[in-house]
């Protein structure tokens, strides 16, 4: 059924109206007054309401950014960004997905490069939020697979899963905003982060570099073999010990993280 042409001219007004610095035609020429307000008294309810709505969306994408910043440094980073990025969908659930760059844009934000990397992780959380569900591997379909054939096996990740590094503590900030641990300070520190949804409910996990090094082998492709050979050949101190390695592997195993094995004769395991 074909809009209205009547109805989308009027709906495009109302909205430059709202969002714009209400230079358009008079809204006595497209809105009538009700017994209590005028024409402009009613439609400045909705553009009085514009940002406000804004932030709303925003900060329950962004909370721990929101925190950081404080309410009043926030909206005015809301009411930047909506100028920019304003919302073209009839939902304001991806209205935040291009917040994390503009941070990066902004030449007067107090800790922007750890704003940059609470915005990345606090996007890569409602990333994973929204995801499609997949099942995962069960105990049955991993102890299906031959002891011989794990080395060429190759471990297909769930969809609600994103794994992160980061210049900045983040993820210990944001579990201090939850009131898991206290604050840490404001410094440089590398950080890895595997965000993922289990039981429709989103998890992270903190790992140590080697750990996030094994587990971006296995996302993105590489054989059990080659991914462990990777991390346990590179030089570091300390070293990794292979048991450290399938000690994160069963970890991970056991929260979900993969959905099949793909065997080196084409044979995929799934979770049924």
């Amino acid at each position: 059924m074909a809009t209205d042409p009547g109805l989308e001219k009027l709906q495009r007004w109302m909205h430059a109206y709202i969002v714009g610095n209400g230079e358009t035609a008079s809204p006595g020429s497209v809105v009538l007054p009700s017994r209590m307000l005028s024409a402009l008294e009613r439609l400045n309810i909705y553009r009085d309401m514009y940002l406000p709505r804004m932030e709303e969306a925003l900060a329950i994408d962004y909370p721990a950014l929101k925190h950081f910043l404080g309410p009043e440094e926030f909206m005015r980073l809301v009411s930047r960004y909506v100028g920019v990025y304003p919302s073209r969908s009839y939902t304001l659930n991806r209205l935040g997905d291009h917040l994390p760059e503009y941070v990066a844009t902004l030449g007067d934000l107090r800790e922007k490069k750890f704003c940059v990397d609470l915005a990345r992780l606090e996007y890569a959380l409602t990333m994973v939020f929204d995801a499609n569900e997949t099942s995962h591997l069960t105990p049955d379909a991993i102890q299906a697979v031959p002891a011989e054939a794990w080395e060429g096996a190759r471990l297909k990740p769930i969809e609600a899963l994103r794994l992160l590094a980061f210049d900045y503590p983040v993820s210990q900030y944001i579990g201090a905003v939850d009131e898991e641990n206290r604050f840490p300070r404001i410094a440089p520190k590398k950080t890895w982060v595997v965000a993922y949804r289990r039981s429709y409910q989103v998890h992270r996990i903190n790992l140590t570099e080697p750990a996030y090094e094994l587990l971006s082998a296995l996302i993105s492709g590489r054989t059990m073999g080659d991914a462990i050979m990777s991390v346990l050949t590179r030089k570091r101190r300390p070293t990794v010990k292979e048991p450290q390695l399938f000690e994160w592997f069963r970890d991970w195993m056991a929260e979900g993280l993969f959905q099949a094995v793909e065997l080196g004769d084409a044979k995929t395991l799934a979770a049924s």
